[in-house]
Order: structure tokens, then sequence, then C-alpha cells
């Protein structure tokens, strides 16, 4: 569950003793390999079959070099059949519940919540307070919306629906806040909390895309996870809304519309104004506010950045720049376009 993740609750069953397994195999593997889900909906998306291979040689001993998906899966399946017939309590996640008939279901595609949720006699079902909606009738869309935006099915394998606990079995249903009534409040950012934990958003963005999950430094990361976390923590993830190009593509393709690119920028306004943005940020943004609303300094500036690029290159082109390390640093022009416009703009009238 990616709210357990959002919660750390993992790490503080841990720190009391509790051994904690997680079932659904990408969370397994990344849970061997003592690392963070990459992707709300593919944890492991980051690491490659070779690479489980050698994981799963280490923690399950399979064989060496076997890289066999099928191989691999079964492994796992073996692995984890053991972790269900001697669990006492299964924690799952909820995708949705129903405020009509008080049911909750839970999404996935390897039915490891029926597993647990049936085989253990303790049932612990964490869900965040914005997965309630109104009536049954609504499930069905938001039930298709889950899937087909997420891994392109029409519906996940299994859709499994809680009402009650088992005879002989307790059920426990854990709602959890966590900063969403402070995001409800909020006009410009409630409309975040729609999210249904579909992923959409990570595949088209073209920051995740490159940088992966685990640069974001957060449970839920991607564009939906830089309008929630600040609300969380506003100084220690306040550098997550300015990692965005604000193409809008996240907004494009969200199938609950949320605005996510408007509420980046919302965000970006609201941490400088309350003195999280970097300071040399801030001062960098003013000298070029100054500089560009002068078109005298701003001249004077270009003529002599180009003369310092072309006479000193290093004094831009050196280790403190990042920028640099992987680029090629352009040959400064002579003039600039407005000075060469102004050369030669009637030329071609003659």
């Amino acid at each position: 569950s990616m709210l357990t993740e959002e919660c750390h609750l993992n790490p503080f069953l841990e720190k009391h003793g509790i051994d904690v397994v997680d079932t659904d195999l990408g969370e397994r593997i990344v849970q061997l390999a003592n690392e963070a889900p990459s992707h709300i909906v593919l944890p492991c998306i980051h690491w490659k079959k070779e690479e489980i291979g050698e994981l799963f040689h280490k923690h399950l001993a399979t064989p060496a070099g076997n890289a066999d998906p099928s191989f691999l899966t079964n492994a796992a399946r073996i692995h984890l059949r053991d972790k269900f017939l001697t669990r006492r309590a299964a924690i799952t996640g909820v995708n949705f519940a129903i405020a009509e008939t008080g049911e909750f279901v839970v999404c996935t595609n390897e039915g490891n919540a029926d597993m647990g949720a049936h085989l253990s006699d303790v049932h612990i079902a964490c869900m965040g307070i914005e997965k309630l909606i109104p009536l049954r009738k609504h499930l069905g869309v938001f039930l298709r919306l889950l899937a087909r935006s997420a891994t392109g099915q029409p519906i996940t394998t299994y859709s499994s629906h809680f009402r009650k606990p088992r005879e002989g079995q307790q059920l426990h249903i854990v709602l959890v806040d966590n900063g969403r009534s402070q995001q409800l409040a909020k006009e410009d950012f409630r409309n975040s909390l729609k999210c249904i934990r579909c992923g959409a958003c990570f595949n088209t963005c073209p920051v995740y895309r490159r940088s992966g999950g685990h640069s974001y430094h957060t449970a839920v990361a991607g564009p939906i996870g830089s309008i929630l976390a600040p609300n969380l923590d506003m100084k220690q993830y306040a550098d997550l809304p300015f990692a965005s190009t604000l193409c809008g593509s996240c907004s494009n393709v969200c199938p609950v519309k949320i605005d996510i690119h408007d509420q980046l920028y919302k965000w970006r306004q609201v941490l400088t104004k309350e003195g999280y943005s970097p300071k040399t940020k801030t001062v960098a943004m003013k000298t070029m506010a100054a500089t560009l609303s002068k078109p005298g300094l701003f001249s004077f500036a270009g003529k002599w950045g180009r003369r310092v690029m072309r006479i000193a290159p290093w004094l831009v082109n050196n280790k403190m720049n990042p920028w640099y390390k992987q680029r090629n640093m352009p040959v400064a022009p002579k003039q600039s376009f407005t000075e060469w416009y102004k050369v030669n703009r009637n030329k071609d009238r003659k």
C-alpha cells in the first residue's frame, strides 16, 4: 500500500519487532533490495530482470544467472505462499470505499490481497479519507478508470469487495488523514485529492521518465507527488514543484482531470512567498527581472557576457557549473540578434 509507505509503517513495525513481508511481487523485490518503490503502480520498474535474478539468488537461493521472468515469478510465488500460510495478520490498502454500503474494494493483478485477507486471522485495511465515494453505482466508473489509466486493462484481474469479517476473523479499517483535511481546506490544491493513484502522470512526465521515482525523495513521486508532498512539509519538499517543465502533459492524461501543472505553478508561488525557495534562485530571479526590464542594461550585460565567454570561457565552463558536464559550450556570437537586425533589416528592401 502506498499509504503505508507514506506513513512509514513498515519501519515502525520492524522497529517494534514485527516481521513485515510485502506480498506484491514488485514491492517484495524492492523490499529485499532495501529500497523504496519508484512507481506507485510498478514499484520495481527501475530493475532489470538480470538484477532481479541476482537478488533472488542472494535471498531466495535461486540458481545463479537465471533471469527468466517466468522462473523468477514462480520462485517468488513459492516463497510467498509459505508467508501467506504462516502469518497471522494481513495489511492491505484500499482503492475505493463506498459510503452507501460500508464496503471497500481492493484491486490487484496478482491476488495477493485476497490471499492475505482470507488466510490471516486479522485483516487490517488502511485507506486515505479521500478514497471514499458516495454510492455503489459510481464504483464501476472508477474501477474502469483506474485499470485503463494504470495498465491499459479493461479492469484489474481481481477486484475484491469486503463488507465484514469472515467468521472467526477480525477486520479493522483505518482511515488516515495525514494532511488531507489541510489540503482540502486549500482552494487552489483541494482538487489533488481526486487522485486515484493510477500513475498515468508518471508515465507521461518527461522529468520522471528521465530521473526516476527515487529522485523525488517522497513516497508518491512524479507530478502528483510534487503537489501532495509540500502540503505535508513545505521545507522538506520545497524543491519538488520546481522539478517540472510545466508542459501540462500530466494534466492532459489525468483521468480525473486534476490540474496538476497549474497546481505545480501555484505551489512555486506559495513556496517563494513563504521563503522556502533557494536564496540563490531568489537573488538570480530578481537580478534577471531587473536586467530584462531595462533594455539598456540588458544590452550592456549581453555585450559583456559574450566578451567574457570568448576571452575567459573557464569562468562559465567549470566544475562548479554542472550544466557543462555533458555539454559542449557554444561559441559566443560577436553580436546579438538585436544588433544584427539593426544593421541588416533594410538590406532586402534596397
